[in-house]
Parts: C-alpha cells; sequence; structure tokens
C-alpha cells in the first residue's frame, strides 16, 4: 500500500520556481533528498509559473516534456520538489505513463526507511496512512467494484470502502500505542524533573551536524551521515557538567522546509523532549548559503510545537568548511553566551561550548571548606560522588580538610541528609577561625 521504492530506481526530477517565497522551494534540497532515499536522478525539469496548473502543475506541455524523458531514459518514477494533490498525481500519471510522487511521499519514504525503533515505526506508519489515505484509489481497477461471488451479492460496501475502513481501524490502533508511548515518555520527564536534572535537546535543520555534535558531547555511538534526515529515533544520554552535576542531551530528528503536518503529528510525542528542555542547542551550518532561511523554518516547526519560550544556544557548526574563522563565544551585553562557533567533526570549540553550557545552566554555587572528622566517611563519600571536591589535605590529628564547590540544590540536599553533622562541621570551622 504504501509508497516504498528500492535503491538503484531511476528518476525524472520536476522543480517549478513560484516567485512568492512561501511557495518556493530548494533544488539542490531535493537532489539531497532524492539521494538520501537511494533513488539516481537522471534528469532534472525546471519551470516557472506564477501558479500552479489545477490540473497537472505544470501545465500540459511540461508534461509532455516530463513524459518524453521518461521514455527515453526509462526512468520509474517522476519526483515533483512540491506537495501536489491526489488529483494532480493521478493526472500526471496518466500522462507520464510512470509513478508521481510529491515532496511529502518522498520525506515519507525517507523516513521509513530510516526508522529503527518500535516508536519510530509507528510514528512513520501513522504519517503514511493519514497521507496515503486520500490517495487509495490510484492504480487500483477493481477499488469502486462491489464485491461479487456467491454468498457477497446484493448492497455492501466498495473495495475502496473497505481500504477506507480498515485504514481508519489501524490508525486507531496506532494512536493508542503512540498514546501508550507519550505516556511513558512523560513518566521519564517527571522522574528527571523530580531529580532536578536539565535536559538538553539539540534541534536544527536537517543535515546541520546534531548527531556528530551530540557524539562529540556524549561519547555515544549515533548513527551520523553526511545526508538528509540520517537522525530519526530520538537518543538520549546522560552527561556530567562540572559545578552543574548530571543533564540529560537529547538528539532529535532534523527539521526542513515546509515540514508535512502528518509528520509534525505523528512525531508529537518525540517532538515532546524539545518543548519540555530546559534548553535548546539550536545547530546550524555555517557553511550553508541557505543559513538564514533555515533558521527561519526551525523557528517556524518550533512556534508549531509550541516551544518558543524555551531558552536558546545558536551552535553555528562545521566551522572547518569556512576559512578565516576560529573558535570562539559570542555574548550579549550582560555577558551571557548567545552563541558558540564550532566544529563537531574536528572537536575544535568544543571546550567553549561546554563553558557557555556552564555559563547558562550552573546554579548558585556553595564555596566552603569542611573540616570532617575520621568517622565521617558517609558524608566524604556523598561528596566525592557530587564531583565537587577540589582540593583535600591530611591534618595531623587524624581529620580531613575539603576544599568543595556544591550546586545550591545539592547542598540543600545533603543538608538534609547530614544536617547535624554538617552544622556541627561548620560550626567547629567558624569556633576555629575566632
Amino acid at each position: 500500500m504504501f509508497e516504498r521504492y528500492e535503491g538503484g530506481e531511476q528518476a525524472v526530477l520536476v522543480h517549478v520556481d513560484f516567485p512568492h517565497e512561501s511557495a518556493r522551494e530548494d533544488l539542490e534540497e531535493l537532489k539531497l533528498l532524492v539521494s538520501s532515499a537511494g533513488v539516481e536522478a537522471v534528469s532534472v525539469v525546471t519551470t516557472s509559473r506564477k501558479s500552479p496548473d489545477s490540473r497537472l502543475f505544470i501545465g500540459s506541455g511540461k508534461t509532455e516534456e516530463v513524459a518524453a524523458l521518461v521514455q527515453s531514459t526509462g526512468a520509474e518514477v517522476v519526483i515533483f520538489n512540491h506537495a501536489l494533490s491526489p488529483s494532480q498525481e493521478r493526472n500526471i500519471e496518466r500522462e507520464v505513463k510512470a509513478r508521481v510522487l510529491d515532496r511529502t511521499g518522498l520525506i515519507l519514504d525517507i523516513f521509513a526507511q530510516r526508522a529503527r525503533t518500535h516508536e519510530g515505526k509507528l510514528q512513520v506508519e501513522l504519517a503514511q496512512l493519514r497521507h496515503v489515505s486520500t490517495r487509495l484509489i490510484r492504480g487500483w481497477t477493481h477499488l469502486e467494484r462491489q464485491k461479487g461471488g456467491i454468498g457477497l451479492r446484493g448492497p455492501g460496501e466498495t473495495q475502496l470502502e473497505t481500504d477506507r475502513r480498515l485504514i481508519r481501524g489501524r490508525i486507531k490502533h496506532i494512536l493508542s500505542r503512540l498514546d501508550k508511548v507519550e505516556k511513558q515518555r512523560e513518566q521519564g520527564r517527571r522522574s528527571r524533573q523530580r531529580a532536578e536534572i536539565p535536559t538538553i535537546a539539540l534541534v536544527g535543520y536537517t543535515n546541520a551536524g546534531k548527531s556528530t555534535l551530540f557524539n562529540r558531547l556524549t561519547d555515544a555511538n549515533v548513527y551520523a551521515a553526511d545526508q538528509l534526515f540520517a537522525t530519526l529515533d530520538p537518543t538520549l544520554r546522560k552527561y556530567e557538567l562540572p559545578d552543574v552535576g548530571s543533564v540529560i542531551f537529547a538528539d532529535t530528528v532534523g527539521f526542513i522546509r515546509h515540514l508535512p503536518h502528518d509528520l509534525v503529528a505523528a512525531f508529537k510525542a518525540t517532538l515532546q523532549e524539545t518543548k519540555d528542555a530546559d534548553l535548546l542547542l539550536h545547530v546550524m551550518d555555517c557553511h550553508d548559503q541557505q543559513m538564514a532561511e533555515n533558521r527561519r523554518e526551525v523557528d517556524t516547526v518550533l512556534a508549531e510545537i509550541e516551544a518558543t519560550d524555551v531558552p536558546q544556544l545558536l551552535v553555528m557548526n562545521k566551522l572547518d568548511l569556512v576559512p578565516d574563522l576560529s573558535p570562539r563565544i559570542v555574548r550579549n551585553e550582560q555577558g551571557k553566551p548567545m552563541e558558540v562557533w564550532l566544529s563537531a567533526q574536528t572537536g575544535e570549540g568544543i571546550d567553549l561550548l561546554r563553558e557557555a553550557l556552564h555559563d547558562l545552566l550552573a546554579p548558585e554555587l556553595v564555596i566552603t571548606t569542611l573540616k570532617l572528622p575520621p568517622n565521617s566517611g558517609k558524608l566524604r563519600s556523598s561528596l566525592y560522588a557530587l564531583q565537587c571536591v577540589t582540593e583535600e589535605q591530611a591534618q595531623d590529628d587524624g581529620d580531613v580538610l575539603l576544599s568543595v564547590r556544591v550546586p545550591a540544590i545539592e547542598w540543600q540536599r545533603l543538608l538534609k541528609q547530614f544536617g547535624e553533622q554538617l552544622t556541627r562541621t561548620l560550626q567547629n570551622q567558624a569556633d576555629g577561625e575566632r
């Protein structure tokens, strides 16, 4: 039922240059999408129009040109760099004698190839079912016939109606399963919030280098490649940040210009990680000439999922591809980090990113020196577990002097757990200073 094609297929690409920015697409991006889908582009047809033709989208003359190219090249599919209506797809297919796929169908196919987890596959299937439900009539010769044969004669639903009913049932089933997944994710988010562990979500245009940066920061082994939508399934990793403690990094699916609404709806549970994050790392390819447009598209999707209020840190990635630029942190008038320029591929500037994250997330610190008696082993081990001991000195009387830098939140927890012991230690220290 679904529009998947196997690697090695050949395609004719069709791109229309519209005057309005809202309808304009990038031809180079289409070529990258086609390459990511494992398809070979044998020819490209370009044209300019003020508005799409209601029947054939590109008009009868260009459709004849595409049909001739399909016949001469032997291409199996024609891929449009735009969204087509179901009737336009059927009309063009009838004229060119080949399968027609629009931009949305192409992106759905790439997502179907990339999905690895159970949740990812459910989300992609949901988006495909919603997309294909309006296109069921294509290629089926029996859809409008009622079922016949012994025991099946008389008034009944057509095959088309049966297929639509089955699709509605499958969509309902997938939504209930995704609802369970969303509840499980919500439980995980609540437990992290109770533990007061900050979440940092990596967002950005597809192929901006999010997964490479994620791997560089967390020593993870997430699949990263120079292709669109290399990452589909979200990945969470714990990371220890000095003076901050544990943080959770979340690698998310890349955004793209005119991301299909069905995909945004299907990936609601995944994108919730972005909405509930404490900080967004907006990763951008500083080598890309479309950088400004890509940033606007990402901001559009963030607005769609109601994540515009989450604080952002811009990460200008792929610095190694731009000559005469060096890693740096750009701060505002108050000294707050706004941008970090780095290369996730080479590792240049990663330390600057950690510094910026520390400045943005580091809580109020309690900096003090504790004099612990020999029987304070449990308190001492807790301080080391928090990685907040900066210096230790053994005293002649058997006591230990510990210089500590403790986040205020952790200090309050220590006071609750070791209240009497800590208070006595601080009091003895104050008496000694007097």
